[in-house]
């Protein structure tokens, strides 16, 4: 698969990646590789220039089945966390009434159980992602898709997220591509780390991670040979000669 901006910049090319259901899978590289693109593409945002895109059950995700986190929480600023939250059933057209319990349950899962009336100004930056993955939840989709929704956080908020995150996919069952450029992240999160080159963005390898989902696995020696194992292959993605 393929996908050219004008004569001049080819983003992506012969790109061939298989996502498994329940997978959790990370598009990790370098600014400018075509990770954000490739995310775009899966979701329908955009169309490839060469090659397709294939779901096995033949039928393109149906509205509801596809969640897309940015990296901004992009909420409506003079909205409430559970209207932000309502706002694809709404647009599905849930009633607000029938829709509540699934609002609040979108957000209690995210640890924002209490905070259904506050708007974004009154919340963290922590909390207004917290929003924004509730709202991907509400639909309770078959894929979720993230586009480096905790880069600009702090550490210590980063790191709660994303141990938030695997509790998540974990109970819901659901398929994650998950796009980063840090190498601890992917790591961290995924079952299976995917190295992109840098542009023309192409899959330079893929490794699949050895260490079970929980939040102590940063303390574990394992961990540390994970990193260095996809820090060495980043290297000769980036390097090869």
């Amino acid at each position: 698969m393929g996908r050219r901006f004008g004569l001049d910049v080819e983003a992506l090319r012969d790109v061939s990646l298989r996502i498994e259901p329940g997978d959790f899978v990370a598009l990790l590289g370098p600014s400018g590789c075509g990770k954000s693109t490739l995310l775009r593409l899966i979701a329908g945002l955009d169309r490839p220039d060469s090659g397709t895109l294939a779901w096995d059950d033949a039928h393109e995700p149906r509205p509801g089945e596809v969640g897309f986190v940015f990296q901004d929480a992009t909420l409506l600023p003079w909205a409430t966390a559970e209207a932000n939250v309502f706002l694809p059933l709404r647009l599905a057209g849930v009633s607000h009434e029938s829709a509540v319990p699934r609002v609040r349950a979108a957000l209690a899962r995210v640890g924002l159980d209490g905070f259904e009336q506050a708007r974004p100004r009154q919340l963290s930056g922590g909390m207004r992602m917290r929003v924004s993955i509730a709202r991907a939840l509400v639909t309770e989709p078959r894929l979720l898709l993230m586009d480096e929704p905790f880069a600009a956080l702090d550490e210590f908020t980063r790191h709660r997220l994303q141990a938030d995150l695997l509790e998540v996919w974990q109970a819901l069952h659901c398929t994650v591509v998950f796009v980063t450029h840090s190498i601890y992240e992917a790591a961290f999160l995924a079952r299976r780390i995917v190295l992109m080159t840098p542009r023309p963005g192409r899959i330079a390898r893929e490794i699949a991670s050895p260490l079970r989902p929980a939040p102590e696995t940063r303390l574990e020696p394992g961990y540390a040979a994970l990193v260095a194992e996809v820090t060495r292959a980043m290297q000769r993605a980036l390097d090869p000669g």
